[in-house]
């Protein structure tokens, strides 16, 4: 008969195998376990959830806790063990198991729902995760602060989270009011960040840094040092991030005096000897003051570390000059070991010669393998037009562990329009990433092979994959080419489900035209209006759609709109409006803007511009000023020309013409 157990030696029994799972050591927690058993002291509630926790933990494991959880009748007189399954089939990606224990569970807490709803977010399955929020909202479990914010990611705007917030009072939480703060900043709503700061109750130094953060990497970096001094006057204490963010600012700004006197704070807090710190420092001078600054900065540093010193050489980066591959070797001689973020800040953008030198050192020391590292000595050799030893060193690599430097192969490729080799590069990857399915959609949608990259994208949205701008573009420049406005209307609905409140004009550009091009103006002018963030492309694309769907009258109003509006037009917008007087046969109105190219706009007329004019005139019945436009190019007139006037000359029964004499 095994001796019952007392409720202390299953407690100590219990803090032991929590101690050891903690720390990661799972054996050593199933080894206490066994002997729990053998010593006939029998599990409680809290013994099996920390070895579930742990990261540690085989599958095998795993499917021996649930036995011995379902055998004790866990799953139905307590929610420990229940939740701690969930917890651990969620962070696998084993929903089915996960759903299934949760629906066994007869106790649930809201840290049950929680876990569930956590683990679809961090797979990417918003749809599951909104589904279960509103399921713990319905419920008679309640919510807590975790429940915010875990699902907050996932909502297409935090709006409609913060009007819940609000409702049942949990605005006054801390973390609730940082994770809003935090979605609004990351969907780009600095207005409506600004206006909930304004609003909290209690800003600790996460609410500040958040702000301080956006607001440092945002168009207008001066509101993050006004901040820093606010929480400076509001007496809360910054620390390490927020003189971080405060020193990015001051880089945006190239604001000389403020980074000093952020300096000068930093010392005055006691931060100056932090790494994080000092390494902003060393960027800041690098980029706004000088590099002897920045190199004095780094010698007065207690214990100059490879992260200042790649600070210094990231600084020089993108300078046009070797003072990188120079910074790197003062590193060398100062007896500091580069590491990967050396070499991958080195190889940004280095001189044929440095990168022949860089890449020596790098097999010297070792860091061949490393995937970021030769990711960037491909993208070095493809930007100096070496495409050739980009290959041939990307095909030497073993693409199991060189995940990165394949992306970055298979877009060498494409771009070399070897279409072909980047779909088998990509199709005998193992685990495909979001990147990878990208590259593979563009190359498909490049090559025509439209059937095909509509596949690949549906397999992507079943594995669960997110979607970036890169897949959208690709999907509309093919419904686009093929006229398939329901397919361009479906791709238009994802990226509004997707887009999180954020816009992205190139993505935006490109919805423009594939509406224009399928004859839905109106479609058009609606994406036009909702854009936040409208450039010289967007207005041509309008231009040109009004032109083609015969709005010629509007085109030129929406030219004139586009100067009121602080644009210069370039060659292709002159082009897209003298298109449109074409169309709708304005000649008088598009010969003035002809006429008035280089007077007006700087820009002088090249042969597209005079095969639109000519055929603008030979189309109206103007052939003697059509034959006055052609006597008076700049250059030989194209054959296309010669068709075009011929062609009018034929129309309006001209036979003789002094232009080919």
């Amino acid at each position: 008969m095994p001796r019952p157990s007392s409720p202390l030696s299953a407690s100590l029994f219990n803090s032991l195998i929590a101690s050891r799972a903690r720390a990661g050591r799972a054996a050593d927690a199933l080894s206490l376990l066994a002997r729990m058993l053998a010593a006939g002291v029998a599990p409680t509630a809290f013994t099996f959830a920390p070895i579930l926790s742990s990261p540690s933990l085989s599958a095998r494991c795993a499917a021996q806790l649930h036995t011995h959880i379902l055998k004790r009748g866990f799953l139905h007189g307590e929610p420990y063990s229940g939740t701690s399954l969930v917890g651990y089939f969620g962070r696998s990606g084993r929903f089915d198991d996960a759903l299934k224990v949760f629906g066994e569970m007869a106790v649930r807490s809201v840290i049950t729902w929680n876990c569930l709803i956590s683990s679809f977010v961090q797979f990417g399955r918003a749809h599951d995760a909104v589904f279960w929020f509103r399921g713990l909202v319905r419920s008679s479990d309640g919510l807590s602060d975790g429940s915010l914010v875990a699902v907050l990611p996932v909502f297409g705007s935090p709006e409609q989270v913060h009007g819940l917030v609000k409702k049942i009072g949990m605005d006054s939480f801390s973390t609730v009011s940082n994770s809003l703060l935090n979605s609004y900043c990351a969907c780009c709503s600095m207005h409506m960040a600004e206006k909930l700061f304004d609003e909290l109750m209690f800003r600790d130094v996460v609410s500040w840094n958040t702000v301080i953060t956006s607001f440092a990497r945002s168009n207008v970096p001066e509101r993050a040092f006004e901040l820093f001094l606010s929480m400076q006057r509001q007496g809360v204490l910054p620390n390490e991030m927020t003189f971080a963010s405060a020193l990015y600012a001051c880089t945006s700004l190239n604001g000389h005096e403020h980074g000093k006197f952020i300096h000068a704070k930093a010392i005055k807090h006691n931060l100056s000897t932090s790494v994080f710190v000092n390494t902003s420092l060393v960027d800041f001078y690098a980029n706004c003051i000088s590099r002897r600054d920045a190199h004095k900065v780094l010698e007065e540093i207690p214990d100059n570390s490879t992260t200042c010193w790649n600070a210094l050489i990231s600084g020089h980066s993108d300078s046009d000059d070797s003072t990188s591959f120079v910074i790197l070797r003062d590193m060398l001689r100062s007896g500091i070991i580069p590491n990967e973020v050396t070499f991958s800040s080195s190889l940004k953008d280095p001189s044929l010669l440095d990168l022949w030198q860089i890449h020596s050192l790098v097999t010297r020391l070792g860091h061949g393998g490393n995937d970021y590292v030769s990711s960037a000595i491909i993208s070095s050799y493809a930007s100096h037009g070496i495409v050739s030893d980009a290959l041939a060193y990307g095909v030497a690599l073993d693409p199991d562990s060189c995940s990165v430097s394949m992306n970055v192969l298979a877009g060498v490729y494409n771009k070399a329009r070897m279409y072909q080799e980047t779909k088998e590069l990509l199709l005998h990857q193992q685990g495909s990433d979001t990147i990878s399915w990208s590259i593979l959609i563009t190359a498909c949608a490049r090559n025509g092979d439209c059937v095909e990259a509509f596949g690949f994208f549906k397999q992507m949205r079943l594995l669960g994959h997110h979607f970036d701008n890169y897949v959208f573009v690709s999907l509309l420049s093919i419904c686009t080419k093929n006229n398939s406005l329901d397919l361009g209307k479906l791709i238009h609905g994802l990226v509004i489900k997707t887009s999180s409140g954020c816009s992205d004009t190139y993505v935006d550009n490109m919805l423009l035209d594939m509406y224009a091009k399928c004859g839905r103006i109106e479609d058009c002018l609606k994406v036009f209006e909702e854009m936040e963030d409208r450039n010289l492309i967007s207005w041509t694309i309008v231009i040109s759609g009004l032109g083609l769907n015969g709005f010629s009258h509007k085109a030129l109003a929406w030219f004139k709109a586009m100067e009121k509006d602080g644009l210069k037009p370039d060659k292709v917008a002159i082009l897209a409006v003298l298109s449109a007087c074409r169309h709708g046969r304005l000649v008088q109105e598009g010969m003035k803007i002809f006429k008035n190219m280089k007077a007006d706009y700087a820009i002088e007329a090249g042969m597209e511009h005079y095969i639109c004019v000519v055929d603008m005139l030979c189309k109206c019945g103007h052939l003697k000023e059509a034959e006055v436009v052609i006597r008076g190019m700049p250059f030989r007139p194209s054959t296309v020309i010669w068709r075009t006037f011929l062609q009018g000359c034929k129309t309006y029964g001209v036979i003789e013409t002094q232009v080919f004499r």
